[in-house]
């Protein structure tokens, strides 16, 4: 039980930060080490870091002087000097790797800038989670020394001039430190292919060879890994061939949809670990086996700020108003959704990351992450959330026992009112009528709005039932396949167009 029970030098204790302050405190050392680091660059002489450093409330002076950014405003007027080579723009010296991330529904890929720096504070968490596994009881401790398959973006990476570029996974796995090396799976060449069903199909070819002891990816690509595994090996289980397989370390969506499918490829239970690990740095973890959220990390690398998700701060189509309010992290209440600010060690300051979260427990900074500032369903003033949706199509399937890990909603006109049109993914025998009836049902219990609504504006929903490979056949047509690329819950816009042409003619 050597890691679980392993005793920390206090240097090293020191290094990770162990000791708990309060996250006022931890945030506030966070912010002025920042800003200490970015002072000299054209962005910190622009918005007067030296300034706001020597104030006596660094975190409310840096709000007054540094506007907010979404990607089009911090890329249009900072960034795009780092893709040409500019060093010391927001962050010290020249950027060498980006984080391709396209979200979920824009059309053009983010470049999302990657130091050194974020990168070495996104390993030192991944080392504090680790360490967090003393507080698992039901994994067993033979799963922990064993391999760790991770299955993320291709570790060959576009090069650009001057920088290279790919997905988060794939620039992390590419500087994995060598002793990390001996655990991690599939390795570093079949990490480097581009092709996802090539790189899918190594993985299912070396499959016998490796003793895997937890996997590491977004729900439905690992999913889709282990039921290729059993086919190809005729097993009644994953259990077969990786009989020591004992957690799941999973992000990027709710699992809970996911779930039902998921343990049909098990021969016996293991433990889910939830992550939030983002392109643009690692900002909370799963910290304890029961807990009601993910610990925010408040200590390292990133400084957090929160948007109230409301009609005072957002418009319609989830776009940030003019001096929206922001809530610093001994500010926020529980139980409200707030959208994210994130101020990092790669230049990101006081960036609207997209994602809106709820704490469920604020003296312990958990959070749960309830969907995203663009989707959401608001037609006629029903504040329909991801959070919502995913609660409902879980009680939904439970309740008729089908597994449906996939699904997406979109807002259509009814007349000259509107109606919700749900696309659900299930290889089961669902019934399309039955899934309407509970889902409207949920909502109704879950969100009064919702409720409210459908009895004026939001005359009808609709469900319609397709098998899940017409999901992933759309993400593979759209480029989007593998690594940490996931369905969107909401389509709007050009997407929807094209998920509308797709399910028409098979092409887009």
């Amino acid at each position: 039980m050597a890691l679980i029970e392993i005793q920390l030098p206090n240097s090293l204790a020191k290094a990770l930060r162990l000791p708990q302050k309060s996250p006022r405190r931890q945030q506030s050392k966070v912010l002025r080490k920042l800003l200490r680091k970015a002072r000299f660059t054209e962005f910190g002489q622009q918005y007067r870091f030296d300034e706001i450093l020597l104030s006596r409330n660094p975190g409310k002076k840096f709000q007054e002087l540094v506007p907010i950014f979404d990607y089009n405003k911090i890329y249009e007027g900072w960034w795009d000097k780092t893709l040409e080579g500019q060093a010391d723009v927001c962050w010290p010296g020249k950027i060498k790797y980006y984080a391709l991330s396209s979200g979920t529904s824009e059309a053009g890929s983010k470049y999302i800038p990657i130091t050194n720096d974020l990168l070495r504070g996104n390993r030192i968490v991944m080392i504090k989670q680790l360490l967090t596994l003393r507080n698992y009881h039901d994994i067993p401790v033979k799963s922990i020394g064993k391999g760790w398959l991770m299955i993320g973006g291709s570790t060959d990476l576009q090069k650009g001039p001057g920088y290279y570029a790919g997905d988060l996974s794939g620039i992390t796995a590419k500087k994995v430190p060598f002793w990390f090396s001996p655990f991690y799976k599939p390795g570093k060449k079949i990490a480097r292919t581009k092709d996802w069903t090539r790189k899918l199909e190594e993985v299912v070819k070396g499959a016998p060879d490796w003793d895997i002891g937890f996997v590491v990816g977004v729900p439905a690509w690992i999913q889709i890994c282990m039921e290729k595994v059993i086919e190809r090996y005729n097993l009644k289980n994953i259990h077969e061939i990786w009989p020591n397989l004992g957690f799941f370390v999973h992000g990027g969506v709710s699992f809970e949809p996911y779930k039902k499918g998921f343990e049909k490829l098990l021969g016996k239970p293991i433990t889910y670990i939830e992550t939030y690990l983002a392109s643009e740095g690692f900002i909370a973890y799963q910290d304890l086996q029961y807990g009601k959220g993910m610990r925010l990390v408040t200590n390292e690398h990133i400084f957090l700020e929160f948007v109230p998700f409301d009609d005072k701060n957002f418009d319609q189509e989830g776009n940030l108003v003019e001096n929206p309010e922001a809530y610093l992290i001994h500010e926020v209440e529980e139980s409200k959704d707030y959208a994210l600010l994130l101020s990092t060690s790669a230049g990101a300051w006081r960036y609207l990351i997209g994602d809106t979260v709820r704490f469920v427990d604020k003296e312990r900074c958990e959070i749960i992450i309830t969907g995203r500032t663009k989707h959401f369903l608001s037609l006629v003033g029903e504040h329909l959330s991801v959070d919502n949706m995913n609660k409902a199509v879980q009680l939904a399937s439970e309740e008729l026992n089908v597994s449906i890990p996939e699904f997406t909603v979109a807002g259509i006109p009814h007349g000259l009112f509107f109606a919700h049109q749900w696309y659900l993914a299930s290889d089961d025998k669902a019934d399309p009528e039955a899934l309407r009836q509970k889902i409207d049902n949920k909502l109704k219990e879950l969100n009064d709005d919702y409720a409210v609504e459908r009895n004026n504006a939001l005359k009808d929903i609709y469900v319609k039932v397709l098998p899940e490979a017409k999901f992933m056949e759309f993400m593979s047509l759209k480029g989007k396949i593998g690594g940490q690329h996931k369905f969107p819950r909401v389509l709007k816009g050009k997407m929807l167009l094209d998920w509308q042409r797709f399910l028409e003619t098979g092409s887009l």
